[in-house]
């Protein structure tokens, strides 16, 4: 198993720190322009080298020599004569062979399973799976991670060009896991373990922040802003700003789980009380629900929806974002929930940032994960966010 389309600059993220900069070298360039041309194919079916060429500001030289790499490496596909529209030869068309090339996808995200599966270029899941967590922690969760990677590294005869993981907690570069609370992963090197392991490029992130990369990148918001809330597990936020995601400096953006919405709460696995966490997160809504019976369901699910509301107002506010995605089971989120989502936030908000607000659970949610985590390999590799 190879990497096919060779090393280029990591994921394309907004970070608060000063970026620090060096002078281009000519592999640089070469690996830029194979990273512009293959973002380009990624964003549209199929153009022809003439039309890479105006678009890109390479010349036609430089982007036929592109071209033929990529199309003899097998990751470019000639899919024919562009239709004719004037005097001369109309040229050859050539897109992403989706299929050339897979990826290797974990979600590691459910407190019960993990879920693994192998997607092609254009985030169509080829295969998928996933096993009982079985109340595994620490180093028997590992192996556990190891084997699904092992088993679906197995159910394809593609070059694989990497593993994707999407996990609960913070993530610093380099894929370690600050703290994976419910797996006992404390500081824990995922990302090196896997890649010593399978021998393989590895891209761990945060299973909220790459969900809100798999809406960007699949679900047609493309360059968008948007924020991704996960209520699986624990409570995540995904925030994508002019279509890049934002980490922040301790690569903690988005930990909204532990922001204290009543000081005279329940107490808190971090130990405050009253954590955002325990009001929205689906297992806690859940026990609640069990003690309150159908009577008081849509009360509790209100409650619940309020809560998100209030903590999302403020940043929903101050970034002027306008999409809010919330992943969870539809019994949870659809009804009450969102609703008092979204009459919490339009009353907490101006006018002028609410009246455009959109505000709804995505339909997809199970497998968003996953195609994020494929987005991490895809954005390492060539440059697509």
């Amino acid at each position: 198993m190879t990497d096919a389309l060779g090393a280029v600059p990591p994921p394309r993220t907004v970070r608060l720190a000063p970026r620090v900069t060096t002078k281009a070298l000519p592999q640089d360039s070469r690996v830029n322009n194979r990273s512009l041309v293959l973002q380009m194919l990624f964003e549209t079916e199929a153009m022809s080298r003439a039309e890479i060429a105006r678009a890109s500001g390479l010349t036609r030289a430089s982007v036929s020599t592109l071209v033929a790499e990529l199309v003899g490496e097998g990751v470019l596909a000639e899919l024919g004569l562009a239709a004719r529209t004037g005097v001369g030869k109309p040229g050859m068309l050539v897109g992403l062979d989706a299929d050339s090339s897979h990826i290797l996808a974990l979600d590691l995200s459910a407190d019960d399973r993990f879920i693994g599966a192998v997607i092609n270029l254009r985030g169509v899941v080829a295969y998928r799976t996933e096993v009982s967590l079985g109340g595994a922690t620490g180093q028997a969760a590992f192996e556990q991670v190891a084997a699904l990677t092992a088993e679906i590294a197995g159910r394809t005869d593609r070059r694989v060009l990497g593993i994707g993981v999407g996990t609960p907690g913070i993530v610093v570069p380099g894929g370690t896991i600050v703290e994976a609370a419910h797996l006992d992963w404390h500081r824990f090197p995922l990302g090196a373990r896997l890649a010593d392991r399978f021998g393989l490029p590895v891209h761990v992130g945060n299973d909220a922040n790459v969900a809100a990369l798999a809406v960007n990148t699949f679900r047609g918001v493309g360059a968008g802003d948007l924020i991704v809330v996960n209520l699986e597990q624990g409570a995540g936020a995904g925030i994508v700003l002019g279509g890049a995601l934002l980490e922040g400096e301790q690569s903690a953006a988005g930990e909204i789980g532990h922001v204290m919405i009543d000081e005279d709460g329940e107490p808190c696995v971090c130990g405050r009380r009253g954590c955002l966490e325990l009001a929205i997160a689906v297992p806690h809504i859940r026990r609640r629900l069990s003690v309150a019976g159908v009577a008081q369901r849509d009360e509790v699910l209100a409650a619940a929806g309020r809560a998100l509301g209030i903590a999302l107002a403020p940043v929903i506010s101050a970034l002027n974002l306008n999409r809010v995605v919330l992943r969870g089971p539809e019994d949870i989120i659809a009804g009450p929930l969102l609703e008092s989502a979204r009459t919490t936030i339009r009353l907490r908000t101006m006018a002028v940032i609410s009246d455009q607000l959109s505000i709804s659970r995505a339909i997809d949610g199970e497998d968003l994960v996953l195609l994020g985590a494929a987005v991490l390999v895809l954005s390492a590799l060539i440059g697509v966010s």
